[in-house]
């Protein structure tokens, strides 16, 4: 069988927070940037299957592509790292500046990746600028208002749902780096993580990376809020409420729930 109980799936994500956590700048930013633009690249997908079918569950279902084949290629995806390192932190095998040294890089590599992506998009879908009636133009600035300005028409409460709906979408996303162990199958691992990412994407919750080609991209298009208001009214919520919901509610409870079936990682 190929299935991995779970307190084994424990300590291989604790060993692929020391990994990760270990990897070189250059290699840090590579691996981060190839997982921003296929994760933008999947965004796209999922927006273009929910404005053909008029369904957006359609392009729920099909969403977690992009994040399966970012843990297959054994790229950097930041949000997955927020369970995994905290907990190598945890059992003392990396320090904390290691810790926010891989998040940062990270963070910077998906900036470049992601934003790239959105460029390149846009002029697709925009064909050079020459034509701004596509569908998908309207869907990606809607969507992009939705994660911005709705947010600040409703102040402080709009910062912490966008805070609470990253902190909810990240428990998510973590747990499908988590059932990504469940697995020594390649098929196993396919099917156990796409289930936690499409419960993510099909409620709408804010996932950091995504927006980082989606908000970009909804400025590139036109979209109705500044550069500021981007930063100020999700990526700061969103970066903190992954984290939570990453390091808390899965990688910490997860820790919690298995750590007695666990040995004592040699030192």
């Amino acid at each position: 069988m190929d299935y991995v109980k779970p307190g084994q799936m424990l300590e291989n994500l604790i060993a692929m927070g020391v990994a990760k956590s270990k990897l070189p700048v250059s290699q840090k930013l590579v691996r981060s940037g190839l997982a921003g633009a296929i994760l933008g690249c999947a965004t796209t997908l999922a927006y273009t299957a929910s404005v053909q079918t008029k369904l957006p569950i359609a392009g729920a279902i099909l969403f977690p592509i992009g994040f399966v084949l970012i843990l297959l290629l054994g790229l950097e995806l930041v949000t997955g790292s927020f369970a995994a390192i905290p907990l190598a932190l945890l059992k003392r095998r990396i320090s904390t500046g290691k810790m926010v040294s891989s998040f940062a890089w990270a963070l910077v590599g998906h900036v470049i990746g992601a934003g790239l992506y959105a460029a390149l998009y846009t002029m697709a879908v925009t064909k050079m600028g020459h034509e701004m009636s596509n569908p998908l133009v309207q869907a990606i600035i809607s969507a992009a208002e939705g994660k911005t300005t709705a947010y600040i028409h409703i102040g402080a409460d709009g910062w912490m749902l966008a805070f609470v709906k990253a902190v909810l979408c990240n428990w998510m996303v973590a747990l499908g780096v988590v059932m990504s162990l469940s697995s020594t199958s390649t098929i196993g691992k396919i099917a156990a993580m796409w289930m936690p990412v499409l419960l993510f994407f099909g409620q709408g919750f804010e996932h950091l990376v995504v927006n980082m080609f989606l908000l970009p991209a909804g400025l590139m298009l036109g979209a109705n809020y500044s550069f500021a208001d981007m930063l100020l009214w999700n990526w700061i919520p969103v970066l903190l409420g992954n984290f939570a919901g990453g390091a808390i509610c899965t990688g910490l409870l997860f820790y919690l729930a298995h750590r007695e079936r666990t040995p004592e990682a040699v030192k």
